[in-house]
Parts: structure tokens; sequence; C-alpha cells
């Protein structure tokens, strides 16, 4: 579907996009499961995040299953009282009980840590962070840095959105201004255009379509 479509598709206003965003995401069962589960773990500042969102909404709009080529679920919290890996671990083994009848990748991280490997792993610095959604507005893809938790446990569904919902209904893969690295974008660009086809990638590089 070529980007025309894909702004056709995208519902009017805000709210409209945010309601419609909300609705899509709980049509994945593994989504929904998670959000209930997730404040049983007891950790502070719990988001369910990025890929399983946005992944979700594009697999409806190509009338796919609501889990096709997800390759994993993540959540984000934030404790600084404790800095070890142990501590993580911790959490991580926690989490990994919580899921394990789901048949899924569920990825825990704290992000008061990830100043401590970014690095190492991926070749750029990444300042200490200041909280899960601080982590969330650092995503290479503007447009997927898209957080949603239950506000007060179990209550309505929170979003969080720092660059909105536009990009994402629009197929609009665009780097994140906060997290200038160029080629990892364009690495994760790529793979998402693999599974989504009809994906727009907006970097100024030869071949952008907008």
């Amino acid at each position: 579907m070529n980007a025309v479509d894909s702004r056709a598709w995208r519902p009017a206003g805000d709210a409209g996009r945010q309601a419609a965003f909300l609705d899509a995401i709980q049509q994945n069962p593994v989504n929904r499961t998670i959000l209930e589960r997730m404040p049983s773990l007891g950790l502070d500042d719990l988001w369910l995040v990025a890929g399983c969102l946005f992944q979700t909404l594009w697999n409806g709009k190509d009338g796919r299953a609501p889990t096709a080529d997800i390759h994993d679920y993540d959540l984000f919290y934030f404790d600084d009282s404790d800095l070890s890996w142990e501590a993580e671990d911790r959490a991580i083994r926690r989490s990994a009980a919580l899921f394990a009848d789901l048949g899924v990748t569920v990825e825990l991280r704290n992000q008061a840590r990830v100043h401590l490997w970014y690095e190492r792993r991926f070749g750029n610095p990444c300042p200490r962070l200041l909280s899960s959604r601080h982590g969330i507005e650092r995503f290479l893809v503007a447009g997927t840095c898209v957080g949603l938790r239950r506000a007060d446990g179990n209550g309505a569904l929170e979003l969080h959105a720092p660059y909105g919902l536009d990009d994402v209904f629009d197929g609009v893969l665009r780097p994140n201004p906060e997290n200038d690295a160029p080629l990892l974008f364009r690495r994760k660009a790529e793979s998402y255009r693999r599974r989504w086809p009809w994906l727009t990638i907006v970097d100024g590089s030869p071949g952008d379509r907008l």
C-alpha cells in the first residue's frame, strides 16, 4: 500500500487517532494479557513499549493477524536505587515467569541502567535516562516512540507518544532528532520495511518519497 493510501487510512484528529490506536493494539491478545498482568510485577514506571504496539496497528491495516512478524514485546521500568545487573536480572526473571505461558519473547529493561551498556552494544553513547518516558522518547524512529500502561495500576490505558501518531498511521519512518544515529536508524527502518513494504523511509537519502 502506498503513502497516499496510508494517509487515507489515518483517522481524523488527534483524539480520533489515539482512540483508533488504543483499539488497534488491543486486538493483539498478547498485548492485552501483558497489560493486564504487568502491574503484578510491582515495578516503578512500567510501560509496554514500541514494536508490539505500532506493529499491531500496521498488521491491522494490512488485514494480517495482529501478532504477525512481531519479534518481541518490550517492557521498560525505572529503578535508580540499585544499578547492579543482579537487581535487573531478578526483575527479568520475575517477568519471564509471569509471561512464560504466552509463547513470545518479553524483554524487560531498567531504563536507569541503559547508559551503562548502550555504547558497548550499539557504538553510540546514551545519556543517563531520567525515566521510562525518557527512554521511550529516544527510539531511533520518531513515530515509533510510543508506550502504554494502565494508569493507577489497572485503570484506563495511558499513552505516551511524544511525537504524535501521524507517522505511525501514515507509515512514515523518519529519524528521531533526540537520537542522531543515521546508520542505526537506517538499519532499523529497513528491518521494518522488509516486513511492511509499504512503509516510507524519510531521512534525506536517495529514494525518499516524501
